[in-house]
């Protein structure tokens, strides 16, 4: 049965032993792994997202958002801590909850890190447009920056940013650490900067209505902010590079996730504050919907007569700043957006190859999928494929959109990492815990409860993405995947990187822990 493939924590931990990747990495490179993985085009683009939902009312949103993803990261904690592989959830899911769970939990990494990559994309083009219009006044045309949804053609700078981004990982230009380090210091500055400025000058009357679409809208667009945040597990894919991991992963998983919600907060109080950031309403007074065409024209007829609401801005934090007088700092600002955004789309591309790679080490997915080319040295097949798809996304829709669509198949791989690490508990008790989740009978059932909460919130066609991409995965997986799977095969990794034929240990020895593997050896 497909449901009891289990692939135990044992086999796990022994195959990345024997094909580990090298271990250089350490707790503040990591949490600055987690803050540039954050910090992107959450906060830079979809904070006018969130005022078209919530109003003011978004400060809450960063904190409910904020709060489920909080419990999420203790339960990774306590998973990446005693299984320190590459994977991520799937792999997590593989040894608890079987292989047809983990496929499913895989397929949705896949589309959260590949639509992610490309609302990125898009976020950066906002900025690249903004800063060419008001540094250089070169202006490119409305129907060549924005896609259909937005009352234009083609976001062509969004085409253009992923082909780069594409062809760097295939010819293997990849971030070291000190590249990623200073990226995050222009965000942080950036970040700084903007609350500096924009505090001192807010008014409390802006922040009235505070509620003005209801807790409903706050909660819409709490998942829709929630994007801002998901950036933390890409550190716990980077488990088998990691020095101490047992210690240093959980340490920057929570690290950076509160260094950012800080950040967060501020920021959307400065955007507040400083200009306001109520909703455009139809005549009936229903806040219209972000990403619809129905938005787009308001807000071309607002533009007409001269008029820029925060809920408009495809550049808010530099539009807030140009605003309040600070040009010169709000143009500075979205050059720090033109710069750092693309390496936020690197690390999801980079993130998604990661995974093929784990799958496709299963045996899930074609080999050929992880195939390297012979003088890059890089997945040029994988890393082209996905290219394609992500390229496609980001010229045709909007950033709003995009944002849904990922957290649908993130929230997705979240739950089934809180329910593993309940049922872990149960099936392997004694195994050892570096890090053990606090109250987990009630974190576990919080981040449950959290993201089923926030999936239902999302819009209607990105709750439709998730079931149609989950049975396309489901075809790849019983035409592939089912008979080509190492675990259903019985084979095992050897030392030498070649595959051996072996009887498949049984469920028993699952609770058995490393006892088991010694007695064996």
């Amino acid at each position: 049965m497909i449901f009891w493939r289990v692939k135990s924590l044992d086999t796990i931990l022994a195959t990345a032993e024997k094909r580990s990747l090298h271990r250089s990495l350490g707790v503040w490179q990591l949490t600055l792994l987690g803050v540039g993985a954050i910090i992107g085009t959450g906060i830079f683009v979809l904070t006018a997202e969130a005022a078209q939902k919530a109003g003011p009312g978004m400060m809450i949103a960063f904190i409910i958002a904020g709060f489920v993803c909080a419990v999420a990261a203790l339960c990774y904690s306590e998973l990446s801590s005693m299984v320190p592989v590459s994977g991520s959830a799937y792999t997590y899911s593989y040894a608890v909850l079987g292989e047809f769970v983990a496929w499913m939990v895989g397929w949705a990494l896949i589309l959260e890190y590949s639509v992610a990559a490309s609302a990125v994309a898009v976020g950066w083009s906002g900025y690249f447009v903004g800063l060419l219009n008001n540094s250089l006044g070169i202006e490119i045309p409305f129907a060549l920056a924005n896609g259909p949804f937005a009352g234009g053609m083609i976001n062509l700078p969004a085409v253009v940013i992923c082909l780069l981004i594409v062809g760097l990982l295939v010819i293997g230009t990849r971030e070291s650490a000190a590249f990623n380090a200073a990226l995050v210091a222009v965000k942080i500055v950036a970040l700084t900067a903007f609350i500096a400025l924009a505090l001192p000058v807010a008014e409390l009357e802006n922040f009235q209505p505070f509620l003005p679409l209801g807790t409903s809208g706050v909660v819409a667009a709490a998942a829709s902010i929630f994007f801002a945040y998901v950036g933390f597990d890409a550190v716990s894919t980077a488990a088998e590079e990691t020095k101490d991991p047992q210690r240093n992963i959980p340490l920057a998983l929570i690290g950076s996730l509160a260094i950012c919600t800080l950040f967060y907060l501020l920021v959307s109080a400065g955007v507040i504050g400083a200009i306001g950031a109520q909703p455009l309403t139809d005549a009936s007074g229903r806040g219209l919907m972000p990403g619809s065409l129905a938005l787009a024209e308001r807000c071309q007829s607002l533009a007409a007569l001269g008029q820029q609401p925060i809920v408009c801005s495809r550049e808010a934090l530099a539009h807030v700043l140009r605003e309040i007088g600070w040009e010169k700092i709000g143009n500075l600002l979205g050059l720090a957006a033109f710069l750092a955004l693309p390496s936020v789309i690197l690390m999801m591309l980079f993130g998604q190859t990661r995974i093929f790679f784990v799958m496709s080490r299963d045996g899930l997915l074609p080999e050929v999928l992880s195939r390297i080319h012979a003088r890059f040295k890089t997945p040029h097949i994988v890393t082209m494929i996905t290219g394609i798809g992500v390229t496609f996304a980001a010229a045709f829709l909007p950033v709003g959109k995009l944002a849904d669509i990922s957290n649908s198949g993130t929230l997705f791989a979240f739950l089934v990492v809180a329910l593993a690490v309940m049922i872990l508990r149960i099936k392997d008790k004694d195994r050892d815990r570096p890090f053990k989740t606090p109250a987990v009978w009630v974190v576990g059932p919080l981040a449950i409860v959290g993201c089923i909460t926030l999936f239902l919130f999302l819009p209607a066609d990105a709750k439709l993405v998730f079931p149609i991409w989950t049975g396309i995965g489901l075809i790849v997986y019983f035409l592939y995947g089912y008979r080509k799977s190492h675990v259903a095969l019985h084979i095992k990794t050897s030392a030498g990187g070649e595959n051996l034929i072996e009887p498949i240990r049984p469920l028993a020895d699952y609770r058995d822990g490393f006892k088991s593997l010694k007695q064996k050896d």
